[in-house]
């Protein structure tokens, strides 16, 4: 790991004992340079049964999910509920920084490995455990599919159509904020451990992450009075709901009516741009945006206004309505799909994708690449995720110095 010392984590280790609800703490942690050790169960990880599959071959060495997850960490296999592994993990705490896991609450105490006894090993090392809904409450010990904790959350409720019932957010979101928050906590609490010495004990609840990632909801009632609800393609300003996704010949467009002295002169010329191609009529080229306010604006002129926007929009590819907008200064934006993305000028700029070395399938992968840009020690992918047990010899050898042998007996008796 001599040449990652220098990344702006490369001088610390992670344990990453997470499943699907914590991999993208560690992948986190590892992209800023730390010296990541994923540890799985003899046989591999439940999160490499999960899809999609390269090639959409069913296999746990193939799995995307998995690929996306893993990036810059080494991979050991090692069964924790044994003597022999629990031992063998005391020993990697010893050398480590923090701890990432995602048990049940009690689960790593019942083996003796909680945080009172990692910490009395290693007083520095910081824990963050990642669960459905925390260490503690009437439900820390109900199981929580990301369904359940956006339910939970909120989010479900705000999500679909007015009058259908709720819908569930389509790409899994909860433990995705609950990895990232983990991420955040556990360089807070590492922040205090460089001032004290101390490590401590992270306690993040998928929960509550989502929860705080559903605060506009909130915001909404204090300034106008008014509980969000479903809107599907509509969107509530101020006082009044508006269709604000529109179909156009490839896809969607996100369309926002503005008037007054910001919106007036965008609404105008896209109103010419219409007129010039005989999709104006009287009411629009003669229509008040100045007087237009969105927020208050009734039923009646909203069943005169979308109607005519939609015509016109369907006869527009969404990459002629987003230069419309650009250059008559209107509000849209295009609803991208993941082609669209990869495709995407702006990231492609700024070389947003990576393209990662898969020697095992004889081929590169194209990965999301950086979420921030930094002047000093970058962001960086470095090395795809491991296979199962891929560095077994290269820790249990030569860092933790186990003989030939020993190994062998490990992997006989199912340890490792």
């Amino acid at each position: 790991m001599s040449d990652r010392t220098e990344a702006m984590l490369g001088k610390y280790r992670v344990l990453d004992l997470t499943d699907e609800k914590g991999l993208l703490c560690g992948k986190m942690l590892g992209d800023l340079g730390a010296d990541v050790i994923k540890i799985e169960k003899p046989g591999g990880d439940s999160a490499r049964n999960i899809g999609p599959f390269y090639h959409d071959i069913p296999d746990p060495e193939k799995s995307l999910f998995w690929f996306a997850f893993n990036t810059n960490k080494r991979g050991i296999t090692l069964d924790i509920e044994t003597v022999q592994g629990q031992g063998i993990l005391k020993k990697l705490v010893r050398s480590a920084d923090f701890v990432i896991e995602s048990f049940p609450p009690g689960y790593l105490d019942s083996l003796g490995l909680g945080y009172s006894s990692l910490n009395g090993i290693n007083p520095r090392v910081i824990v963050a455990a990642i669960t459905p809904f925390g260490q503690t409450g009437p439900y820390k010990d109900f199981k929580g599919s990301d369904l359940v904790c956006m339910a939970l959350s909120g989010h479900v409720y705000l999500t679909g159509d007015p009058e259908r019932p709720p819908v569930r957010v389509t790409m899994p979101q909860a433990y995705l904020h609950a990895a990232s928050e983990a991420t955040v906590g556990a360089l807070f609490a590492h922040w205090h451990r460089e001032r004290t010495g101390h490590g401590q004990f992270v306690d993040v609840s998928a929960q509550e992450c989502a929860t705080w990632a559903c605060f506009h909801s909130q915001m909404m009632w204090d300034m106008n009075n008014v509980n969000m609800k479903r809107h599907g393609a509509w969107r509530r300003l101020g006082f009044r709901t508006a269709r604000t996704l529109f179909p156009c010949k490839d896809g969607y467009v996100c369309f926002i009516m503005f008037g007054g002295h910001i919106g007036a002169k965008g609404q105008r010329r896209l109103v010419e741009w219409m007129d010039s191609e005989g999709m104006a009529d009287d009411f629009l080229r003669n229509f008040d945006w100045i007087s237009f306010d969105a927020g208050t604006f009734d039923e009646e002129l909203a069943n005169k206004l979308e109607p005519r926007w939609s015509e016109f929009f369907a006869t527009k590819t969404k990459a002629e309505l987003f230069d419309g907008a650009i250059r008559l200064q209107y509000m849209m934006a295009p609803v991208n799909t993941t082609e669209n993305i990869l495709e995407n000028a702006q990231l492609e700029s700024r070389d947003y994708w990576v393209e990662v070395q898969h020697p095992e399938l004889d081929t590169t992968i194209t990965y999301p690449g950086a979420p921030y840009k930094s002047s000093e020690q970058p962001w960086e992918i470095w090395r795809r995720a491991p296979l199962i047990g891929e560095h077994n010899e290269e820790i249990y050898r030569y860092e933790l110095g186990f003989s030939e042998e020993e190994i062998a007996a490990l992997r006989e008796a199912k340890v490792i």
